[in-house]
């Protein structure tokens, strides 16, 4: 028994030192492992620490690029300045056609195009017409606003006329430090892409690649916009046809009379010039709407002569029959007359007989 017990302790202890062994090699490779983790995680660490990304996606580096888009910015502010001009216009003509292809002629001359365009011919479904008049919506190069305007007013009467500038330039110039911003950032992190060497770290060099892909499109888009309004002015025109034209300056009291009055009676020979149009336009109507009246007016007429007609008959029935009834009436009574002095002629002579035969 005492030999088992020393074989039992003999045992425990050499599994125990091999054990011992085997958390001790373990221990070993674990720490070359982390070493080696480390070294590589040093070796990024002086390339990313060059640059740093804010929130906003703008790169900065000891402030050096940050200052020098600032000063770029200052400088296009004060050089070149970005307005975005718009001129809407009411315009009144005699000439309604030859005034839009005038336009339409100029626009093209200018470099210009008709961005959209709306006209109405002044036809009805009463067949009224009435004035005619167009909406356009016009682009022309910045440089040659003033000349087109110029145009315009020369070739038609102005009634109205609105003029709005906008100035983008501080949005403008922000907006294209912003971008040049992220193209800096852009290469450097294509840059580090190139020398990443785990999974994780490529995953997130591309998820932030492809957020500075998109704002960089979504600026080069709204600087086009920009550059579109800036270079190309904007020019609303209402085109109306009219037979006079509004008068530019104030008239005084007898003027404002006597032209009141040549209003009046123009609008009164207007409106008979009007009614006379609507009669012959809706002669056809009225020519079917008399044929309905007269034969309507001809069957009653007809109708009311039948009633004539049939009780003149019935009042010469009754009066033939009234007069049989007293020729009826007046034979009786003569018969009867005939008979009352037939029956007196007996009497008499029966009394004269009796006389006699006394």
């Amino acid at each position: 028994m005492g030999i088992s017990m020393r074989g039992r302790t003999k045992e425990y202890l050499r599994v125990k030192n091999m054990a011992v062994l085997f958390l001790t090699c373990l221990m070993i490779c674990l720490a070359g492992c982390g070493g080696e983790s480390v070294n590589k995680m040093s070796d990024m660490k002086p390339q990313s620490s060059a640059y740093s990304v804010s929130q906003e996606g703008e790169i900065s580096e000891g402030g050096a690029e940050i200052g020098a888009a600032n000063s770029i910015g200052d400088s296009a502010v004060r050089s070149n300045r970005k307005l975005i001009r718009t001129v809407n216009m009411n315009i009144e003509t005699k000439e309604f056609d030859v005034l839009l292809d005038s336009i339409q002629e100029q626009v093209k001359a200018l470099d210009g195009y008709i961005e959209n365009m709306n006209t109405y011919n002044g036809s009805g479904y009463s067949g009224y017409r009435g004035r005619r008049s167009a909406e356009m919506t016009i682009r022309i190069p910045a440089e040659q606003l003033d000349t087109f305007l110029n145009a315009v007013t020369g070739i038609s009467n102005v009634v109205r006329r609105i003029d709005n500038v906008e100035d983008i330039t501080l949005t403008y110039v922000d907006l294209e430090s912003h971008k040049k911003a992220l193209e800096t950032e852009h290469d450097r992190l294509l840059e580090l892409l190139e020398r990443a060497e785990t999974l994780e770290d490529i995953i997130t060099l591309e998820s932030r690649l492809s957020d500075i892909r998109y704002q960089m499109e979504s600026m080069e888009a709204q600087l086009r916009t920009y550059d579109n309004k800036v270079d190309y002015s904007t020019v609303c025109l209402d085109v109306d046809e009219v037979e006079v034209l509004t008068p530019v300056q104030e008239k005084t009291t007898w003027e404002r009379i006597g032209s009141g009055f040549a209003d009046s009676l123009k609008n009164i020979g207007d409106g008979l010039v009007e009614f006379i149009v609507l009669v012959l336009i809706n002669l056809p109507y009225l020519i079917l709407l008399a044929i309905v009246v007269t034969v309507i007016v001809l069957v009653i007429r007809l109708l009311i002569k039948q009633g004539d007609k049939k009780r003149q008959k019935q009042a010469e029935e009754r009066a033939r029959q009234q007069a049989q009834l007293q020729a009826r009436q007046m034979q009786i009574f003569q018969q009867a007359r005939q008979s009352a002095q037939q029956e007196s002629g007996d009497k008499e002579r029966d009394t004269d007989e009796r006389k006699s035969g006394i």
